[in-house]
């Protein structure tokens, strides 16, 4: 494997681990992002990959070098890993291209134009940051980091400072020139929103635990437990038999008539469609429709009993 953590500890406070035994691996060119809750260990697990944290055990190879384990810690310095913080400055006395170029020995002039074509700042290299909006600036930084040509790139919630607009055309942007550059990328965030389509793995992260680690199709369709279920998208619980389920909104389908019935709570305009709130046995329940079904409206429906979602019984209280 091109990167690879094992069995990887870190704590702040004795027998308080914010790190436990955390393994996985990725292969070169592969987009993995890190997805947790606010608190969880996402950004303390970036500062030790790049060494700007010490870790108390484990291994971290990249490129087939050691960076810890075995006796050895290679500096942050040392680690060709590019580290994009979630509000990276650019030095407000320079230009946008002295920023980018800012303390970078070697240029190759093909590799510079390409990228900043790609990141789109090629009209934009005069200009000095206040010039610039928040998402010429997160690009900016993108660029900076890209051009040093590390062998991994960390991306620390690089989307959580920007508006909705911005937001989709950076995630646009990042799948492009990573892909096109065929870089080791991490990305750290709690939006879940935008990471579907842009990662080829996704790891979810809870109480310090990995819960799993899986293709985005898989955990989204066949999540290992509920926190994982519920952290990529709404679920509706369903009983059959006394047996609870859980079902995505999308597999919701309006019929005439069935032993499955909603109330119409509220129905959201969303471009091409509604998202319908609902309610079956005192749950929320949500589907999708391109009817815009009124409040207190009975509506029946039916699924694919190969749509279910069934997790352990004691899955619920399995944080608690």
């Amino acid at each position: 494997m091109y990167f690879s953590v094992r069995n990887l500890k870190k704590s702040f406070h004795k027998n308080k681990l914010v790190l436990k035994n955390l393994s996985f691996s990725m292969n070169k060119g592969e987009i993995l992002s890190f997805v947790g809750e606010s608190g969880s260990g996402k950004s303390t697990f970036l500062n030790c990959i790049s060494g700007l944290e010490n870790i108390d055990s484990g291994t971290i190879i990249l490129n087939e070098k050691i960076l810890n384990g075995k006796g050895k810690t290679v500096r942050a310095q040392d680690r060709r890993i590019g580290h994009v913080f979630q509000d990276n400055p650019l030095f407000p006395h320079l230009t946008l291209i002295k920023n980018i170029l800012f303390n970078l020995k070697k240029i190759d002039k093909k590799n510079f134009d390409e990228v900043i074509t790609v990141s789109g700042l090629k009209n934009l290299l005069t200009r000095f940051p206040h010039e610039l909006s928040g998402g010429e600036k997160q690009r900016a930084c993108i660029a900076r980091a890209i051009l040093r040509e590390p062998d991994l790139l960390l991306l620390d919630e690089p989307f959580s400072n920007l508006d909705k607009h911005i937001k989709k055309d950076i995630v646009e942007y990042v799948e492009i020139v990573l892909q096109k550059k065929k870089i080791t990328t991490i990305l750290v965030t709690h939006d879940i929103k935008n990471i579907l389509n842009i990662s080829d793995k996704i790891l979810i992260f809870k109480e310090g635990v990995l819960q799993q680690y899986d293709s985005p199709e898989k955990m989204y369709c066949n999540p290992s437990n509920c926190y994982c279920g519920k952290l990529l998208g709404d679920l509706n619980e369903l009983f059959i038999n006394n047996k609870k389920f859980f079902i995505r909104p999308e597999h919701i389908k309006i019929v005439d008539k069935s032993n499955f019935s909603i109330i119409v709570e509220k129905s959201i305009y969303q471009g091409k469609d509604f998202k319908i709130k609902a309610n079956h046995q005192n749950h929320e329940f949500y589907f999708y429709s391109t009817v815009n079904y009124k409040s207190s409206e009975k509506l029946y429906f039916k699924f694919d009993n190969s749509d279910l979602i069934y997790f352990d019984k004691d899955c619920e209280n399995y944080f608690t």
